[in-house]
């Protein structure tokens, strides 16, 4: 129906009959010249209609916003005083002779150069919002993304293999969504995860290269950088350690960088331990583009007589932390207030804070505080040399269980940083986080959790203490990060089944329980399992980050809200009893919801 795309065309084209269809974007009425951007996914194409060719100018007073059509038109340059600068074809526009209105359309409900629209609007629209360039430009970055990822696999001589949707459920960290069965009453699939189980087996089965860009699944509250279903691009590997597959896969996001959006990464990314960046930034996945960082105070507040610091600095697992920030002493009240608020979201009960106005006075005066009149000279001395504070500076303080402080300081160190642009380089900031303990310590529970999941491999050395000591076992797993957001995590993976028991048995699960779990996999480990392993990346954060989007929402194509809602499809919605008595289910209703079937 079409020779060109609207967005294709420039002076190359000049005196060419072309065919463009595409959507009305904007329609003009100048003193009886009629103006009409037509719009296509490939950019915006200037109609023009003369009062001369009547038929087209018929119809042309009769189109509105968002009609289709096509159109037969001669391209010519536009006049000049008229070129517009900002569109790859705005040096030229097309005399139209011929138009078709492919169909009409009713008024939309937003204009889509309106930025003030709400997102529950445009996701109950979804089909009008992806209209929009933003978005358009998003899925087709999403779409580069995984196309240069798939053609470096391919040159790895990694094959790509799809795995179930669905499985059975096995423990991964959240909840599963499960999809009751119409035949094996009672029974449930499950559907996964991740494909972990999966490509763990193709690696017994002698497919030593495997990648999948893998649909998963997780019922778990949201977040900007959550879905309900989301994406993977998931990777593993025979015969390797973790260095062998941190090359491979930082490599690979090194090349698609640069071919994709012609950002060129280090050569080498950085590396540190897991312990490392909870020390200096309190997160596992900094944002090294920020300056700040922690230091630790509680060996030097063990003994001062404000309580709150001297409480914390001898609690088992206790800590106090200090956040020295440049220039802060400007800080207005106000904003102290509101950082202060801000910590409380993660657990911290306030915000202590020094500003230095004379570093060499060692008391109210020199540094201005309500905390100091607490606090002895060696101890203020302390907190000056350890931070290498000067005149002007302000100093925060969190002090409570090490987590508490940690997450609270280091999701502080962040606002600021961003707050405050001088605190922060322009620069990507890429790195790999090592060397994670094997497991988090459940105080509820009372048990052992596995900090990523339980078929990660303890680092050479460390097997004993799965026994002795769990909680100073580390694993080998490696998470990349990029500017704050965990791109990508992975592990080596146990390949011998008794150290796999004996991973189970430091989590408490039993053998029956094993066996009813991770039997098929159990099994499959004792029947020549290789050494392997893989990292798996997050598709849509990748393309989150590189369109410079607030939410991973913006995509995908058709998301969930952070109630787990389809807006447009109304999703999820009630089904009939029929349905219901096939997968032999009775809904017992708790008055939460007006889904009679929730």
């Amino acid at each position: 129906m079409r020779t060109h795309y609207c967005g294709e065309l420039n002076k190359d084209h000049l005196g060419q009959e072309v065919i463009l269809c595409g959507w009305a974007h904007r329609r003009r009425d100048h003193g009886g010249v009629i103006f009409i951007d037509l719009r296509d996914r490939k950019g915006l194409a200037q109609i023009v209609i003369d009062p001369d060719t009547v038929e087209a100018f018929k119809t042309a007073e009769s189109i509105r916003n968002e009609f289709v059509l096509k159109v037969k038109c001669k391209v010519r340059p536009r006049p000049e005083g008229t070129i517009n600068k900002n569109l790859p074809t705005g040096e030229v526009e097309m005399l139209a002779s011929e138009i078709e209105i492919l169909n009409a359309s009713l008024t939309p409900p937003f204009m889509l150069d309106d930025d003030s629209i709400t997102e529950s609007i445009r996701l109950e629209h979804r089909f009008i919002d992806l209209r929009r360039d933003e978005m358009q430009g998003n899925l087709q970055l999403r779409y580069d993304i995984s196309k240069n990822i798939r053609q470096f696999l391919d040159k790895e001589e990694f094959i790509e293999i799809e795995t179930p949707i669905l499985t059975r459920s096995t423990p991964e960290g959240a909840r599963d969504y499960l999809v009751p069965s119409r035949v094996h009453e009672g029974g449930f699939f499950a559907l996964p995860q991740s494909p972990q189980l999966f490509k763990q087996i193709l690696m017994v089965s002698g497919f030593d290269k495997y990648f999948q860009i893998a649909k998963c699944f997780r019922d778990e509250d949201l977040r900007a950088d959550r879905q309900p279903e989301f994406t993977q691009i998931d990777i593993e590997a025979s015969f390797v350690n973790e260095a062998d597959i941190m090359t491979i896969t930082e490599n690979m996001i090194r090349e698609m960088f640069s071919k994709v959006m012609k950002i060129n990464l280090p050569k080498t990314f950085n590396s540190i331990t897991y312990r490392e960046a909870m020390e200096r930034y309190g997160s596992d996945k900094p944002d090294l583009r920020v300056t700040l960082e922690l230091v630790d105070m509680t060996e030097v507040m063990k003994d001062v007589d404000f309580k709150v610091f001297s409480s914390a600095a001898n609690m088992k697992n206790g800590r106090v932390a200090a956040l020295k920030i440049p220039g802060g002493g400007a800080l207005s009240r106000s904003e102290i207030d509101s950082y202060t608020e801000f910590v409380k979201i993660y657990g911290a009960k306030g915000l202590a804070y020094i500003k230095i106005n004379n570093k060499e006075q060692l008391n109210e005066e020199g540094l201005q505080s309500p905390i100091v009149k607490n606090m002895h000279e060696k101890a203020l001395a302390s907190i000056i040399a350890l931070t290498a504070a000067e005149n002007g500076d302000l100093i925060f303080f969190g002090a409570d269980k090490k987590k508490v402080v940690n997450e609270a300081l280091g999701a502080l160190r962040e606002k600021i940083g961003h707050d405050k642009k001088h605190l922060t380089s322009e620069l990507w900031a890429p790195l790999w986080v090592i060397d994670f303990p094997m497991f988090e310590y459940d105080d509820e529970g009372n048990r052992w959790n596995a900090l990523h999941h339980p078929f990660t491999a303890p680092k050479d050395g460390h097997e004993d203490l799965l026994d002795s000591d769990p909680g100073s076992c580390l694993s080998k797993a490696y998470d990349m990060v990029i500017n704050g957001w965990e791109v990508g995590g992975g592990s080596i993976r146990i390949h011998q089944q008794s150290l796999q028991s004996r991973v189970f048995k430091a989590l408490n699960i039993s053998d029956e329980e094993a066996k009813e779990k991770f039997g098929f996999l159990l099994d499959a480990l004792q029947y020549g399992a290789p050494p392997h392993g893989g990292l798996a990346f997050g598709l849509d954060r990748l393309a989150t980050l590189l369109a410079g989007a607030d939410s991973i929402r913006d995509v995908i194509a058709f998301p969930k809200t952070q109630k787990a809602q389809c807006l447009l499809t109304q999703a999820p919605n009630q089904v009939d009893e029929k349905q219901l008595r096939e997968l032999h289910i009775k809904v017992r209703t708790t008055g939460k919801t007006e889904n009679k079937n929730d």
